[in-house]
């Protein structure tokens, strides 16, 4: 039988809202919570109890079928739904059973509480069908602008495709644990999510550039960025127990490395020295208490984590102090190739592996810390302009002909004609020139028209030019061969 029950609070105060409890259609007590008239809950705890009651009957019977555990859940309130979702998230909800990383986390809640709004979600059965609406806002969303006098603008394809993750991520759990009996978001047209603007790779002499300019904090950041290709929050996370001097490298942990494995980062060796001896001080830790670390700056419940015994100072915007950087140094932040911002240092990081004569693509791949070499070779390697133009050179001298020189100067005297004065440098005769593909097949110069003006008999009867016997023709003699002047 159904019934009413009063709670108190940990003051011993009695709550507003009564409770009530009911039997469902297996036999199991039910609590919900009912309104602040005692007599107005009974009323709805008997009527439930009524209804689950005939629902027995009726399973019983074969009249109707037993309700599944997506029945039971689809009135259940979406905010309690999310919550749990979140739960798992930060508890388990990452790679490797790992939690969720404190942004992530921060973005899943915001993108969520967007859709909760956006679709005017209540309970999770209004979840059914929402795939035309869920394609329509996602077509429809406009950035707002950040700052005054900007304009709203809409979002690139990954940024849309980040929202969409979201709620698809939260239904496919859902799913998992019997809330939902089907995807609602099965079908779900993806953005192209191509980056519409690349990072190019810094050269070698633009980085030495950048460290003669910077702050010498900055500066030894800069250098482990570009010498491990660490990301800023793994840099952010590293301690100065993480440094391992003897072995010249960094201990990664798998809590907060991007593919939550863990692993070791080779350093050379001068640098490697020079960050055990900056762990004697407690330098990094006062630039953390000096600069915006101090609580001005907070995000509240988001606001970064930094490690006890920090071994690098990471500023919260690395990308605008290394911009700042780029200027005193005289480098454009957008040029060829594309942009330079923190990220920028792993970009050139990878391509000097990969660059680097003798190394594998399974070494490449474990000091770009990547399961694929799809995304090494796709995202990060670049091809470099001044390999590019020496490729085209080459292929040039392979196949355009070689350039003429001057127009040939014949000698008129007899016996010397065919001595050339002003031979070119890559002729090996005056009767013969290379062929323009460099393999040693020399090929007969054609008839020059100087040789045919001044071919004339010799005193044996025969063509100067080609030496064939000339045939008597009465008092005058005749040259069957091209060579007869009195053709030319």
């Amino acid at each position: 039988m159904a019934g009413i029950r009063q709670t108190y609070d940990k003051d011993g105060k009695p709550h507003k809202k009564w409770r009530y409890w009911y039997m469902d259609w297996q036999g199991k007590r039910q609590w919900k919570t009912g309104t602040t008239d005692p007599d107005r809950t009974q009323r709805i705890a008997d009527s439930i109890e009524a209804q689950q009651r005939e629902l027995a009957e009726q399973i019983a019977l074969g009249h109707k079928d037993a309700p599944t555990s997506s029945d039971l859940a689809k009135n259940r309130p979406i905010t309690e739904l999310i919550g749990e979702y979140v739960d798992f998230g930060r508890a388990q909800g990452g790679r490797g059973g790992r939690p969720w990383s404190v942004t992530h986390a921060r973005l899943r809640e915001t993108h969520l509480k967007y859709w909760q709004d956006q679709l005017g979600l209540r309970t999770l059965a209004d979840l059914d069908g929402v795939l035309p609406r869920v394609e329509k806002a996602l077509r429809e969303f406009v950035c707002l602008p950040r700052h005054e006098g900007q304009q709203p603008h809409k979002p690139t394809g990954k940024t849309l495709m980040n929202y969409a993750e979201a709620i698809h991520a939260f239904c496919v759990w859902a799913k998992g644990r019997g809330y939902l009996e089907r995807d609602p978001l099965e079908g779900f047209a993806r953005f192209d999510t191509t980056p519409k603007t690349e990072r190019r790779a810094m050269t070698a002499e633009e980085i030495r550039r950048l460290l003669d300019v910077c702050a010498p904090h900055r500066r030894i950041l800069y250098e482990v960025a570009f010498t491990t290709g660490l990301r800023a929050n793994e840099l952010r996370s590293l301690t100065i127990a993480h440094l391992d001097a003897e072995r010249c490298g960094l201990r990664l942990d798998a809590a907060w490395t991007k593919a939550r494995k863990a692993g070791f980062q080779p350093l050379p060796s001068a640098l490697a020295a020079r960050l055990a001896e900056a762990t004697q001080s407690d330098s990094t830790a006062e630039l953390y208490t000096s600069f915006h670390w101090n609580g001005n700056h907070s995000r509240g419940k988001h606001a970064l984590v930094v490690p006890p015994d920090p071994l690098l100072y990471v500023p919260s915007h690395p990308a605008r102090d290394l911009g700042k950087d780029l200027e005193l140094a005289g480098i454009p932040k957008w040029g060829p190739g594309g942009k330079i911002d923190f990220h920028a240092a792993r970009t050139a990081y990878i391509n000097f592996v990969s660059q680097s004569s003798g190394v594998t693509d399974k070494e490449v791949l474990a000091l770009a810390r990547h399961s694929d070499y799809r995304i090494t070779n796709e995202r990060y390697a670049k091809a470099r302009a001044t390999k590019l133009h020496a490729v085209a050179e080459a292929i040039g001298d392979a196949v355009l002909p070689a350039e003429k020189c001057a127009t040939d100067v014949q000698r008129v005297a007899v016996g010397a004609e065919s001595q050339v004065v002003n031979a070119c440098a890559t002729s090996t005769s005056s009767t013969s020139k290379w062929s323009g593909r460099r393999d040693l097949n020399p090929r007969p110069l054609a008839p020059q028209a100087s040789t045919l003006i001044q071919a004339a008999p010799r005193p044996d009867g025969r063509c100067t030019t080609c030496h064939n016997q000339a045939h008597a023709d009465g008092p005058r003699r005749s040259y069957s061969c091209k060579h007869d002047p009195r053709q030319a």
